[in-house]
Formats: C-alpha cells, sequence, structure tokens
C-alpha cells in the first residue's frame, strides 16, 4: 500500500503562482511514476503532468510552459509549481503513484483561481 498526502492548494488570483507538493510513504518500489492529476467541477478527470522516478517528465499541453514537475526521491516527494495561473486552471487537483499495475491517488486539494 502507498499513501498520498497532498499540500499547497488554495486561493490564488489570476497570474499568481502555487506549489503543490504530495508526499508518499508506505511500499514505495521503483521505477515509479508520480503525478498529477485535476478535475474541475461537471469535467473529467484530466493529467496535468507527470515525472518517472528516472526524471522523465510528461506535461499536458495547457500547462507546458507555466507549470514544473519536479520530485525529490529521497523524500517520495513529487511537487508542482504554477506559474501563471488562469481561471480555467481552478480544480481539485490529485496526485497520483503509479507502480507496474498498481495506481494510488491522494485526497485532492482545491486550486482556485480568481480575483
Amino acid at each position: 500500500q502507498v499513501q498520498l498526502v497532498e499540500s499547497g492548494g488554495g486561493l490564488v488570483q489570476p497570474g499568481g503562482s502555487l506549489r503543490l507538493s504530495c508526499a508518499a510513504s508506505g511500499s514505495i518500489s521503483r521505477p515509479n511514476v508520480m503525478g498529477w492529476y485535476r478535475q474541475a467541477p461537471g469535467e473529467q478527470r484530466e493529467l496535468v503532468a507527470t515525472i518517472t522516478s528516472g526524471g522523465t517528465t510528461n506535461y499536458e499541453n495547457s500547462v507546458k510552459d507555466r507549470f514544473t514537475i519536479s520530485r525529490d526521491n529521497a523524500k517520495n516527494t513529487v511537487y508542482l509549481q504554477m506559474n501563471s495561473l488562469k481561471p480555467e486552471d481552478t480544480a481539485v487537483y490529485y496526485c497520483n503513484f503509479r507502480y507496474l499495475l498498481l495506481t494510488y491517488w491522494g485526497q485532492g486539494t482545491q486550486v482556485t483561481v480568481s480575483s
């Protein structure tokens, strides 16, 4: 089992920045993939960004030039630096951990971009 604890969400004005963190604990095996997904009201959950334990990253096109995903393998923690936030980035952001066929989710953290 893997437990994921997210932090860092909140309310920010358009153009602002937030940094999300997700700490994993439990049976952490490698190689693995950690990432962030988001779900806006009435919408399906969608990929935001992922990063492998080797450091390879993948981004959804609309965030590619604004968000940066990183991880600290020693701390089993993944980060999402979000800059130039837009109202359409408003959603619940979920941390994700994948190892082989196993997938785990965090409880989600709300990000609201509004003036």
